[in-house]
């Protein structure tokens, strides 16, 4: 009984009213019904997707899309996988996001690191990663961090030796933040953004470079070297080097990356507060 509701529930706000002129639904009964905002959405998305030539443009496209339609959403970024085995995250809402993703990519625990390899789950989620038990390290750093859920889906899962795999990743700051029928929308959302990589060339390290992705390689890297810095100055670990740098970016108005990058180049001479 309670699957029926909730199966009712979400096909009525897939389907909600939303007035004249919206595109049109058949139901199996031959009704006409309106497309609810939900669906308009996903149709705006396939179409942008499909104009989108580059890699760089679809990845973008896809988070802030997902940002938008999935409500618990309050961080979203793209874990790929390499040929060679490394992950890295060439598109993310926020630089926090890539930070979320480096800490599992260093721990080699966690959600996206799971669900972005071939051999991996659909889907991997925790609703209270500060006492998930499967990821020791990451789960308490994120919590540390002020997020506290985590869902990965997996992108392009039957990558080729030409084409890595990857996940699409949605951060709350809530236990618990992100429902059951989100994580359907979410599917969705990875689902589509598979199709439209699938279409595009190959994903591999070169290309991004090419699509001009390398900004954010550079950005993981600087803010990197920055907490080994700060690491090995203060004695403190990879999760309080990056909250120093981000309370420090805040309190002095400037990115966190050219935060990172100053730091790199002039850390004999700065200081940065505790």
């Amino acid at each position: 009984m309670d699957d029926e509701i909730d199966w009712q529930r979400d096909k009525n706000r897939f389907v909600e009213d939303v007035g004249d002129g919206e595109l049109p639904v058949t139901s199996e009964n031959g009704a006409r019904l309106l497309a609810g905002p939900l669906v308009n959405q996903f149709v705006s998305l396939t179409r942008a997707l499909l104009d989108s030539g580059s890699i760089a443009a679809v990845l973008e496209r896809v988070v802030f899309a997902t940002r938008d339609l999935v409500p618990g959403a309050d961080l979203v970024s793209v874990t790929l996988l390499d040929p060679d085995g490394g992950f890295h995250t060439p598109m993310a809402t926020d630089e926090i996001a890539g930070e979320l993703d480096q800490l599992q990519y260093q721990y080699g625990e966690g959600a996206c690191v799971e669900a972005a390899r071939v051999s991996g789950p659909a889907a991997a989620f925790s609703d209270n990663l500060a006492e998930d038990a499967r990821w020791p390290r990451f789960g308490p750093a994120a919590a540390a961090l002020g997020f506290h859920s985590l869902v990965s889906t997996a992108l392009l899962p039957e990558a080729s030796s030409s084409q890595v795999s990857g996940a699409l990743n949605v951060y709350s700051r809530r236990p618990h933040g992100i429902a059951r029928a989100d994580r359907d929308v979410l599917l969705l959302l990875a689902t589509h953004a598979s199709l439209a990589l699938a279409t595009t060339h190959a994903v591999t390290r070169g290309q991004l470079q090419e699509e001009q992705l390398q900004q954010a390689l550079d950005s993981r890297d600087a803010i990197g070297q920055a907490k080994g810095i700060l690491m090995a100055r203060r004695g403190i670990d990879a999760a309080e080097a990056f909250e120093v740098l981000r309370h420090t970016s805040q309190n002095m108005n400037v990115k966190l990356r050219e935060l990172a990058e100053m730091l790199s180049k002039r850390h004999t001479e700065l200081q940065l507060p505790d």
